[in-house]
């Protein structure tokens, strides 16, 4: 994975006024073009068309300043159609203008050309197991939230707040199947993964295909397939979000699997009465490499 990431960085730098075809690229690269998406939001803590972006400001940047071709000739050769549409792209990475960085030398604002390497601790192995689970669903209480990082989502925890303590156990009682218990769930995550995107989250549980869903509950049909599931224990939610990244960082890269489309499911097995630590386990969708 860490050599189709440098790859891929590589042929970003030599079409950098194109616009890549990423389904391609990631078909020649052996992989998909979801995974590649979150691997590279992952480990470059952006998205790649933030990336793109950057980069092609920062070496148009260069030949602004060089001046010997007029902001037109700039725009055009970076995939603009206008110099109006290059000066807003140009505004949002550099905080001034083309024609103000011309005429006094900056400010500028440098993306440097990525390259990711692999690390490897070995000191704290990861509690991984392959599950093969047949179709089943996952239901409850859906809402739409931003996606956050980093802490605790309190656009989730209000969510889960305005349920009552009677919704929570109705919920136990319709779970009949694995992932078990009360589950945390996100689905509809943009390949990127961008801070602040929209995602589904889902307070509920999973239950076989034959369990009727009752009028009331949201549904997410979750097809047949394989899940790498990872246990983290500790400090709540910073030991889950560790795990999370580590997935991208030291998982996925030594291992030959990659993600599918797909919900990603938490499950709470122990926690502490304030839920300042907890036993948690991180499902994700994932295919054979």
């Amino acid at each position: 994975m860490i050599s189709a990431l440098n790859r891929l960085v590589d042929l970003v730098e030599e079409r950098l006024g194109e616009e890549l075809d990423l389904g391609s690229v990631a078909k020649g690269l052996g992989t998909t073009e979801y995974h590649l998406r979150r691997m590279f939001s992952s480990l470059a803590g952006m998205p790649l068309s933030e990336y793109i972006r950057r980069r092609r400001m920062t070496v148009a940047a260069g030949e602004v300043v060089r001046g010997e071709d007029d902001l037109l000739g700039i725009a055009v050769r970076y995939g603009y159609g206008s110099t109006e549409a290059f000066g807003r792209a140009f505004r949002a990475v550099h905080g001034a203008g083309p024609g103000e960085v011309r005429r006094d030398g900056g400010p500028l604002r440098t993306q440097p050309h990525l390259r990711f390497r692999l690390t490897v601790e070995g000191s704290t192995p990861m509690d991984t197991r392959i599950a093969d689970r047949p179709a089943f669903r996952l239901i409850g209480h859906a809402a739409r939230v931003p996606l956050i990082h980093v802490g605790v989502n309190p656009h989730i925890q209000r969510h889960i707040a305005s349920l009552p303590a009677a919704a929570h156990q109705r919920l136990k009682e319709l779970g009949d199947t694995e992932p078990a218990g009360l589950l945390q769930v996100t689905d509809g995550v943009e390949p990127d993964a961008p801070e602040g995107s929209e995602l589904t989250y889902l307070h509920g549980v999973a239950v076989t295909g034959r369990t009727p869903v009752p009028d009331d509950l949201d549904a997410i049909e979750v097809p047949a397939g394989k899940w790498a599931v990872f246990r983290a224990d500790g400090p709540f939610p910073d030991s889950l979000q560790a795990t999370w990244a580590a997935t991208a960082t030291e998982w996925f890269p030594s291992n030959p699997w990659r993600l599918r489309p797909g919900p990603s499911i938490v499950t709470i097995l122990e926690r502490a009465d304030d839920f300042s630590t907890a036993t948690t386990e991180l499902w994700l969708p994932v295919e054979p490499a």
